[in-house]
């Protein structure tokens, strides 16, 4: 049988007649779709101890974290913040999962955890999700999980919908998610330096340290930076070719369909002002993309900074919306608490439904990986690049079902199929193709 790379399988989909690709019944209600896009949180860590849902209270015939050599630990490893102890965890917490809360509130940050593309397959270990722990660089925080009964994001999913098997479309961190959010891909850098491919291990332990960023093949799933700017002053080395893969936003560009990236700190990242939102810039993935260098027309019309997504809530909102806030309010660990991202949310969201948007609009409350903490379901298995572990995703609409839990499978491309189905587009790859499109979260009757 004759393999096709992600390349010549986007052209050949694209090339499709648009018959075959209608939208369920009722869906054309929804004139908007606004994707609020979150970081690096896994489902148990925020939603394990909702109502009704699969969490923490089925995870108690979960396999313990086992150590270097397949042996379940006595007590987790200890919580480490740069290779130094954290002192506010004790260093004897039990091989199981345990509330953050106790230790650091939802207002504090916590160590950053690794969260990389073929560690993160290292952890899940075929499904038994037992090598989190011994293989993560903050030790037993990835057991950690939050009580978020008091939240925003608790009252959305208990209001509306919240998709409990709903899983990141690939393995490992960031930037790799945040491309398959877009194009449902995996960016090509064939001509990678060696180091890029390479292992790092422990000289002592030979414990694996670092895994490449960089697949042997030429495609890159660890973190880079766009050959166009805006891009890290501090790493302006480790920096991707143009990409060329067709994107959503490309379809949706196709059809004359109005469309919108907005990001917290984009205005101050492109005029190169260093600010204090730590804006992250391998969080923007259509920068990677040459249809949307500087001074294209593309950039101009629909990359933009949060300050205009509001402005736009009052004139003319675009049918399709994708919100990235900066890094000071995302909620990744290591830089940024749950609660400044919940008030962050909470804010956009009201804004939303006190606009004149809100009776034909789904809001998309999702987050674009785990963030190296673990989870007790094993995800599906698909094809090499995925998919990785489940992630929270709530459905705020007035369609969505009300106070209700869709166990459906899903994962980050269905975000796009939900996209593609609504106004009638041709799939980015066979991953969207096949999805789930979000339709069990919708009630149109």
């Amino acid at each position: 049988m004759k393999l096709f790379s992600i390349t010549t399988l986007s052209i050949l989909l694209s090339a499709l007649p648009n018959i075959g690709f209608s939208a369920p019944k009722g869906l054309n209600k929804l004139e908007h779709i606004v994707v609020i896009y979150l970081e690096n949180r896994s489902y148990d860590s925020l939603f394990g101890n909702f109502p009704g849902a699969n969490g923490l209270a089925q995870a108690s015939k979960a396999l313990p974290q086992v150590d270097l050599y397949g042996h379940p630990y006595q007590t987790l490893p200890p919580v480490m913040a740069n290779k130094k102890l954290d002192e506010r965890f004790p260093t004897n917490l039990p091989n199981r999962p345990f509330n953050i809360e106790d230790y650091v509130k939802t207002g504090e940050t916590h160590p950053d955890l690794t969260h990389r593309f073929f560690i993160h397959q290292m952890q899940i270990n075929d499904g038994r999700n037992d090598r989190f722990a011994q293989l993560s660089s903050a030790g037993g925080l990835t057991m950690g999980h939050y009580d978020l009964s008091d939240s925003a994001l608790w009252h959305y999913a208990k209001q509306y919908t919240l998709a409990d098997n709903f899983f990141q479309s690939v393995f490992g961190g960031s930037f790799l998610n945040h491309q398959w959010l877009i194009c449902a891909c995996t960016p090509e850098f064939k001509d990678a330096p060696a180091e890029l491919k390479t292992w790092k291990l422990d000289p002592l332990t030979g414990r694996i340290t670092y895994d490449p960023n960089v697949t042997e093949d030429g495609y890159a799933v660890g973190t880079a930076q766009p050959f166009y700017p805006p891009f890290n002053p501090e790493h302006p080395e480790n920096r991707l070719p143009a990409q060329t893969h067709a994107t959503i936003g490309d379809r949706l560009s196709e059809k004359n369909i109005s469309w919108a990236w907005y990001a917290g700190g984009w205005d101050n990242a492109v005029a190169g002002r260093v600010t204090d939102d730590n804006f992250q810039y391998h969080h923007q993935p259509f920068v990677f993309y040459s249809n949307y260098a500087p001074d294209t027309a593309a950039r101009a019309e629909h990359l933009k900074d949060k300050a205009q997504l509001l402005t736009d809530l009052k004139n003319d909102f675009p049918q399709v919306a994708f919100f990235k806030p900066a890094g000071n309010k995302n909620q990744h660990p290591g830089y940024a608490t749950i609660d400044a991202a919940d008030q962050e949310v909470h804010e956009l969201v009201e804004t939303i439904k006190n606009s004149d948007i809100w009776p034909s609009t789904a809001i998309i409350i999702t987050y674009d990986e785990n963030g190296g903490l673990w989870d007790h379901v094993a995800p599906p298995k698909i094809d090499r690049w995925g998919p990785g572990t489940r992630i929270p995703a709530i459905i705020v609409s007035p369609f969505a079902k009300k106070a209700h839990v869709d166990h459906t499978v899903y994962d980050t491309t269905s975000i796009l199929k939900l996209i593609e189905d609504r106004f009638d587009l041709a799939p980015l790859s066979d991953r969207d193709a096949q999805a789930n499109g979000l339709t069990g979260a919708f009630k149109f009757d």
